[in-house]
């Protein structure tokens, strides 16, 4: 029998996680005043002490990774912004749409999707069935 150790998950990020791991994605490894400064913008509330707290947790939580080779120290998001909204989308459609991402997507189309984004929605379906690719990038997905 191999010897097999179990792959850590990450646990799914709080709505104040996800904050300020959008502005790691947004800004890079960052230390905790500058994030708490990019923070400002969006929450005039949020105090230094809170914000460095949070990133020490989440630090603890595996969410994010510290350079403590410097000072001030440097905190970066473990997964890049595409794998964990995939991730969390999976489970989203898992849980709420009983794993229909049909039922996702016409709930966000009918709710939460302006005229212009319907436009580019519906370019990258015509060029999804055309075969010419679905992104921005050019590639298929």
């Amino acid at each position: 029998m191999p010897n097999t150790l179990p792959i850590p998950t990450i646990p799914a990020p709080t709505a104040a996680e996800l904050d300020l791991l959008r502005i790691l994605w947004q800004h890079g490894p960052s230390d905790a005043r500058a994030v708490h400064e990019a923070l400002l913008f969006e929450r005039t509330d949020a105090s230094y002490a809170t914000v460095l707290r949070q990133l020490q947790v989440m630090h603890g939580k595996g969410l994010l990774s510290r350079d403590e080779s410097r000072r001030p120290q440097r905190y970066a998001a473990v997964e890049a912004q595409e794998k964990l909204q995939t991730s969390l989308l999976k489970d989203l459609i898992g849980k709420v749409f009983s794993g229909s991402g049909k039922a996702l997507v016409l709930t966000a189309l009918r709710e939460h999707v302006s005229d212009a984004e319907c436009a580019d929605i519906e370019k990258i379906l015509r060029a999804k069935q055309t075969g010419k690719g679905a992104g921005d990038d050019g590639k298929k997905s």
